[in-house]
């Protein structure tokens, strides 16, 4: 029995029944079955129901921002704007589809020569609570187009999004079992791998579950897609400017409470603003408001679950233990749900949890850097690189920075997110493959080659 929990009261939601075996397999023979009549589904219609769905997102709209927020306690706006990214996600998809997945001719002096792109089967998506509709839409809308199925294994805690996402996609008129839910606890991921019909498989989650699963499947000659967080470096050079770098970087460690892959985790701060910045900084998270994520006076909400904030609290204090200076919080918060307190660390170095691990909640890390080529060693110095970003006045120096920054994005005097025009995926420690754009929608293709000569 999985449980919904609501996060900002402690109170259960609902209660869904479980899949065991049997049922997750009956789950994954349904989606082979959908596949093969998917597949020969003209690229025309399968992109209309993309955009048919962009329609029912949209209609859904208020229905499904408030699951979300209920179920892991994102504030309404987030919600409400993440159900809107998945419809401008399912629109961008319907235009670039047929020029991505076009056939590539390819120069030969005899016959042709062409490449083309189809779909490999049923895709195993095990995707994260975070952002319920957008983790999940931003693998399997891709995957769709390309004439994939795709079978969702969902966090426990968001059951109830991820029933009615699956709603919305039969209501488009996506056939049954093209997008499978299975309702299973980590024990049978293992068996979902290996079913003969999944040919790949995409995860969100922690390094340790990418290393699980990309095992599983690295055994049984599966395509694998790993997107496995990160401890995202927030370079602030001292030319630049303290307000506007002070108010991005609240913005990149607070949004969605902290609880994002590529929010800003560690800010690297050149010697002559460090002090300024990590004052200005702790003034801005004082600021915030706790509380109810429907409220509009609310500007932080809780943690998704308790144990997610005794992890992070448990970092909060070792790095404390460890000589990382607590500016601010550094508390769970009294009274019901599961609210962690704004938090600031300052004197944050290599070997503290704060430094080397990923903080998922609203705690800012802040270390200082001699210079500017110190903040790019203590930037690569994680086994991590997902995101990063760089502030100067300077803005050919920060590319020429950025560039040197080991990670699947970096931005210049911008806060990095995931964007369904760029490709997006880490390195090291954060995974490898991408997601979203022209690289997203080929991933799971065969890409194959044809060779034709008169006869």
């Amino acid at each position: 029995m999985f449980t919904s929990i609501n996060p900002a009261t402690g109170q259960v939601l609902a209660r869904y029944p479980a899949q065991d075996a049997p049922a997750a397999r009956r789950v994954l023979d349904a989606c082979a079955e959908a596949y093969v009549r998917w597949r020969d589904v003209a690229l025309a219609e399968r992109l209309a129901v993309l955009s048919r769905l962009a329609d029912r997102l949209e209609a859904r709209l208020d229905e499904l921002a408030g699951l979300a927020s209920r179920e892991m306690g994102k504030l309404w706006p987030e919600s409400r704007a993440e159900v809107r990214r998945c419809a401008r996600a399912c629109r961008f998809y319907a235009k670039m589809a047929p020029r991505w997945l076009a056939p590539e001719p390819i120069p030969s002096e005899t016959g042709r020569r062409l490449v083309v792109y189809e779909p490999l089967g049923v895709i195993l998506a095990v995707m994260p609570w975070n952002f319920p509709y957008w983790q999940v839409l931003r693998a399997a809308i891709p995957l769709l187009a390309a004439g994939n199925a795709v079978a969702v294994k969902h966090a426990h805690n968001v059951t109830g999004s991820s029933l009615a996402l699956e709603a919305a996609c039969a209501e488009a008129g996506l056939p049954p079992g093209v997008l499978g839910l299975l309702r299973i606890d980590n024990t049978l991921v293992a068996e979902a791998v290996a079913h003969p019909a999944v040919r790949g498989v995409t995860l969100t989650g922690s390094a340790r579950a990418g290393a699980a699963v990309g095992a599983l499947a690295g055994a049984a000659v599966k395509k694998t897609v790993m997107e496995l967080g990160g401890s995202d470096p927030f370079i602030v050079l001292a030319d630049a400017v303290l307000d506007d770098c002070c108010a991005a970087a609240e913005t990149a460690r607070m949004r969605v409470c902290g609880q994002a892959c590529i929010a800003a985790k560690r800010f690297l701060v050149e010697a002559p603003l460090y002090p300024a910045f990590t004052e200005r900084l702790a003034e801005r998270l004082a600021a915030h408001r706790p509380g109810d994520p429907f409220d509009p006076s609310t500007t932080v909400g809780p943690l998704a679950r308790e144990d997610l904030l005794a992890n992070l609290d448990r970092q909060v204090r070792k790095s404390v233990a460890m000589g990382a200076r607590l500016v601010l919080g550094g508390r769970r918060l009294p009274g019901p749900g599961f609210f962690y307190a704004p938090t600031l660390l300052a004197e944050v170095r290599p070997g503290m949890p704060a430094f080397d691990e990923e903080l998922f909640g609203p705690v800012a890390a802040v270390a200082a850097a001699a210079d500017a080529a110190d903040a790019v060693a203590l930037a690569n110095a994680s086994p991590y690189g997902l995101g990063a970003s760089v502030w100067t006045a300077d803005t050919a120096r920060g590319l020429r920075l950025a560039r040197r920054i080991e990670a699947g994005m970096v931005a210049v005097n911008a806060v990095p997110r995931s964007d369904f025009r760029l490709p997006f995926g880490g390195i090291k420690g954060s995974g490898y493959g991408r997601e979203l754009a022209r690289y997203g929608l080929i991933e799971f293709c065969n890409i194959k080659s044809l060779i034709v000569e008169d006869a």
